[in-house]
């Protein structure tokens, strides 16, 4: 029973933190349209969650110790975090921001695709058919277009993947280091290239350009806080490939924002595919807790 409410509670916080993630997208580009670009916001939000880091450690007592068998995954951890945010922001500069989407989320296939060899999970037909119906999802909610594919694109939209596939798994292997000292740790090791990407993209840190969009600016940040946050709970609690699984509830929720906050419309495929994500969600809830009893 104690392990289908802890797997119960890991696919709940994987959840908020792709919906999180997916709410602030939305509002990075509406914070680069005034001014305040990508590798700008990365860097300010890295600063702001050691800075929570640090506050949640201190109010809550916790240690910052890391046993040293989580050193290494940790680190990891941090490469993965860092990979995630440089490549997956630079690869739109070279290619439309829908096909280098469609290309990170491919991050799920290559999680269920690696667990028997990193995780010694079997892979099962079940879990195979879900992420195939979800990536497909993906594709429909976001589509595609065969315009400008600089090869620098799809690399770094490649790259941004399989950080993303490393984030999860070594996520899964810090579960005795404390919440605090993952959010600080990490982002430590985000910073250096945060900052390198800030100084070689030009990007200047005005007040004019905060002010103006100081609001798009926050909720970004505060969506990445939330989203980082819960994602480093998820992943606590369950598996890296369920965890991916459910993240592919992400580019649905910016859809939705952007429809929302934006005006974009969407098409009638694109409600076809958040549909199939959402029921590819559900069937991976199914089978986790038929697994976890």
């Amino acid at each position: 029973m104690e392990r289908v409410q802890r797997s119960g509670m890991g696919l709940a916080f994987a959840l908020s933190g792709a919906f999180f993630y997916g709410f602030n997208i939305t509002f990075a580009k509406i914070a680069a349209g005034l001014g305040v670009g990508g590798p700008m916001v990365v860097a300010e939000r890295v600063l702001v969650m050691i800075a929570i880091g640090l506050v949640i450690g201190w109010l809550s007592g916790a240690s910052f110790s890391v046993p040293k068998e989580e050193r290494r995954p940790l680190f990891a951890l941090g490469l993965g975090s860092t990979g995630v945010s440089i490549c997956y922001i630079s690869s739109v500069a070279f290619i439309p921001i829908t096909i280098a989407a469609v290309i990170f989320y491919t991050f799920p296939i290559l999680i269920v695709v690696l667990s028997p060899l990193v995780d010694r999970k079997p892979l099962t037909v079940a879990m195979v058919g879900i992420v195939i119906t979800a990536f497909i999802g993906v594709v429909l909610v976001l589509g595609t277009t065969d315009a400008g594919l600089d090869p620098r694109g799809l690399l770094l939209a490649a790259g941004a993947s399989i950080s993303a596939a490393v984030q999860f798994f070594a996520g899964t292997r810090c579960r005795q280091t404390g919440t605090a000292a993952k959010l600080v740790f990490t982002q430590i090791i985000v910073l250096p290239s945060a900052l390198l990407t800030v100084y070689f993209t030009g990007a200047i840190f005005t007040l004019d350009s905060q002010l103006l969009a100081f609001v798009p600016v926050w909720l970004t940040i505060g969506g990445f806080v939330f989203g980082f946050g819960f994602q480093i709970l998820a992943l606590a609690r369950i598996s890296a490939s369920v965890a991916g699984l459910a993240f592919c509830l992400e580019p649905v929720v910016a859809a939705i924002t952007s429809a929302i906050v934006l005006g974009e419309r969407l098409a009638p495929i694109q409600y076809i595919g958040g549909a199939i994500v959402i029921a590819a969600i559900i069937a991976t809830v199914i089978v986790e807790r038929k697994n976890a009893v």
